[in-house]
């Protein structure tokens, strides 16, 4: 192998264990935030169909009056972090969906690390979210193409197959 190819593939590889190793570098190298849960959509079509940043605070908005009023999510959004989780929810979708923000909260991982999330509590959650998205006149495309970035997270989300253990405030 010649000294350029060599030093080429080195230079690749050195990247790489950079960006994996330090989310500050990845963010740089892919523009998006490294808690974020999932790259962005290409194009801003969704982003527009949940009726821009203005729709998705109307959608955030109902989405927690819905997940208060289920008793299965209650326990975990009938708090007064209430503001903050719809900003940052707000932010985490305007992002997903390329609507030029920039989600500064925490990643998955980090945020419910205190609660014990089971599948009931989830799939509430995400009842709640498709009932609010209905309201807001969402298209159901463009509700499943966020859906579908959203669902890898359940991974770290729904963390007990025990009952729903919503965090100590």
């Amino acid at each position: 192998m010649n000294l350029k190819m060599n030093t080429l593939l080195t230079a690749i590889f050195t990247s790489t264990i950079m960006l994996l190793a330090n989310p500050v570098f990845a963010e740089v190298a892919t523009g998006h935030s490294p808690n974020l849960g999932n790259t962005p959509m290409e194009g801003t079509e969704t982003f527009q169909a949940f009726g821009g940043k203005e729709g998705l605070v109307k959608i955030m908005d109902d989405f927690m009056v819905g997940l208060v009023a289920d008793p299965r999510t209650k326990p975990f959004f009938d708090n007064n972090k209430q503001a903050h989780i719809k900003a940052m929810l707000v932010e985490q979708m305007c992002e997903l969906m390329n609507g030029g923000c920039k989600y500064p909260g925490r990643d998955m991982t980090s945020s419910h690390a205190n609660m014990k999330v089971n599948r009931e509590a989830f799939n509430a959650l995400v009842e709640q979210f498709q009932f609010a998205m209905d309201k807001n006149n969402v298209p159901f495309s463009a509700q499943n193409k966020l859906l579908a970035k959203l669902a890898p997270m359940y991974r770290v989300i729904e963390t007990t197959d025990g009952a729903a253990v919503p965090p100590k405030l």
